[in-house]
């Protein structure tokens, strides 16, 4: 049965999933990497994103791992496919993930300023819709083939899709850093957690292993 899944989301102990001042250079802004040290070592990230060898097979590949797992789709916000705010002043640009996105699977940005798809190579092609996320979901069903759809991100898009009650599982990595500024995650959210029957795992990079699964619904 095909789930909606969030994976490998880093949020900061104060609460923030990305930092203040985001641009071409600083995807995350003044956070950095910081968010993503926890990950940065791991077998998937070294091999399976970015082509190399090596990496950790610990605690925190083994939460990694899972990233690609039965997805047919994702969904994410406009600001994880690049840094342009407002209408597209460069159609050519085609994001911050080179030719071969890690994709490999449709994907679906959310934006107010629609544009035509963008096809890329190892299966991805980048779809552009100002949609609810309920509209975005079922679009992101269709393309996915039985397979489960994952939101990707920032901050914003997961937690509308939370505030919207469409998330089935979600694993935030809680890192060990105080940011101060950037985007929330938690925000609006009172009382997530009464949905979700929540284990945590520590690792020693230093993150906590958030895993949430939604509990059945009364009306199910």
């Amino acid at each position: 049965m095909s789930i909606v899944r969030v994976h490998s989301l880093s949020v900061s102990l104060d609460g923030f999933a990305t930092g203040e001042g985001q641009s071409l250079e600083a995807p995350f802004g003044h956070a950095g990497t910081r968010l993503l040290e926890w990950a940065l070592g791991t077998r998937t990230f070294q091999g399976n994103i970015h082509g190399g060898t090596g990496g950790s097979r610990g605690v925190d590949e083994a939460y990694a791992s899972t990233w690609t797992e039965n997805v047919g789709a994702e969904i994410m916000g406009r600001n994880k496919f690049g840094p342009q705010r407002g209408p597209w002043t460069d159609e050519e640009w085609k994001g911050w993930w080179g030719d071969d996105p890690v994709f490999r699977v449709p994907v679906f940005v959310l934006t107010h300023h629609p544009r035509p798809p963008i096809e890329l190579g190892g299966g991805t092609t980048f779809h552009f819709l100002d949609a609810t996320p309920d509209e975005a979901l079922e679009a992101a069903r269709a393309a996915a083939g039985g397979k489960d759809v994952r939101i990707g991100g920032g901050p914003t898009t997961v937690r509308s899709f939370l505030e919207a009650d469409l998330v089935d599982h979600m694993h935030v990595a809680l890192v060990p850093i105080v940011l101060g500024r950037g985007v929330r995650l938690w925000d609006g959210l009172e009382g997530l957690e009464e949905r979700f029957a929540i284990e945590a795992v520590s690792s020693p990079s230093g993150a906590t292993h958030l895993t949430f699964e939604r509990r059945p619904r009364a009306d199910a």
